[in-house]
């Protein structure tokens, strides 16, 4: 599998965790969907804990378990089951993701579940929905990179534009390729919990005018003059959630957030609050969260959107686990 979209991360359960404690299924982990049974009740198991299953797309759209990974063997193929709701005694309600890890014989593996909100021990979850349908797109919510509500972004005149404001056709400002003209807007309101809440970057952590709040894989160009974090090359591209100190970069989680997605005819560096970030990558991961009409239309600039590869390099958690990593990165940062 030749891997076209930078490696993702996702925080899930082994399927032995998440078992059913009353219903026809009596004692049985979540599984696949055809051996799942509605209005079954399931909880999480003692010393259940989330493990990053590290994941990487092929053109064809095909996941695979990449080698840096907390879970599951590398190399194995992961198969997007199906998408679940789960309803908790208060009536709030819970979407997860089913992934499969089969071997190479084609068998089952592992069973995995990734919930889109937390999931809280000794709480009784009640299965009311499941379908295959929406597991794609639900998946490609997580995946895309998006901007918030009220953040600023630059245009090819200089002015700074709050996102919301923007429209398609509106000329902005790249990096490495100009003036470019935006292509599609997205907007979505999620709940700002779990695999969606964003991350708040403040003001000054790296050099950055305003607070910058983005989604958790959202990726920051960082160049640096020296190579402070043993990267081997200057040009890196960082996720947010990577750079989480709970001081100057956290989680926001809590209520709704608007969310937004820049197109552009190809991958590029803008920039927002001052700082440079990645606009959307169109691929396999991303592609089910457009409207139909638009894949149509737009679907031969798949071939033609970078893997990020061109921008930098896409740093690996394990450099930047360190306490002083978002100081190291803003004495490096020139844009």
């Amino acid at each position: 599998m030749t891997a076209t979209s930078p490696v993702q991360s996702i925080p899930v359960f082994r399927a032995q965790h998440f078992t059913v404690i009353n219903g026809a299924n009596m004692g049985d982990e979540i599984s696949y969907m055809d051996e799942l049974m509605l209005d079954d009740i399931y909880a999480l198991g003692h010393g259940a804990t989330l493990e990053r299953l590290a994941l990487q797309t092929d053109a064809e759209g095909h996941f695979q378990v990449a080698s840096d990974t907390d879970c599951g063997t590398p190399g194995a193929l992961i198969h997007l089951d199906c998408a679940l709701n789960l309803m908790s005694p208060d009536g709030q309600t819970t979407d997860a993701l089913v992934l499969v890890e089969v071997d190479d014989t084609g068998h089952i593996a592992e069973l995995y579940l990734l919930p889109l909100s937390p999931l809280e021990p000794k709480v009784e979850y009640s299965l009311v929905g499941m379908d295959r349908d929406s597991a794609r797109q639900k998946f490609a919510q997580v995946a895309c990179v998006s901007f918030t509500r009220g953040t600023h972004i630059t245009l090819a005149s200089g002015a700074q534009v709050r996102i919301e404001d923007l429209k398609i056709g509106d000329r902005i400002l790249t990096r490495d390729d100009g003036v470019q003209q935006v292509r599609w807007i997205g907007q979505s309101t999620v709940r700002a919990v779990g695999e969606l809440a964003p991350i708040m970057i403040k003001a000054g952590a790296l050099n950055n005018e305003n607070d910058l709040l983005v989604s958790p894989d959202h990726r920051l160009f960082v160049y640096q003059r020296s190579d402070q974090i043993g990267a081997g090359q200057p040009e890196l591209l960082v996720k947010a959630r990577h750079l989480v100190n709970g001081d100057t970069v956290y989680v926001q989680d809590g209520g709704f957030v608007d969310y937004f997605q820049l197109l552009f005819d190809h991958h590029h560096i803008i920039y927002a609050e001052g700082i440079a970030a990645e606009s959307m990558l169109l691929d396999p991961r991303t592609k089910p969260a457009l409207p139909q009409e638009l894949i149509d239309r737009i679907s031969p600039l798949l071939d033609q959107h970078s893997s990020g590869g061109d921008h930098g390099l896409d740093v690996a958690k394990a450099l930047l686990d360190r306490p002083d990593a978002i100081a190291l990165l803003k004495r490096a940062s020139r844009h």
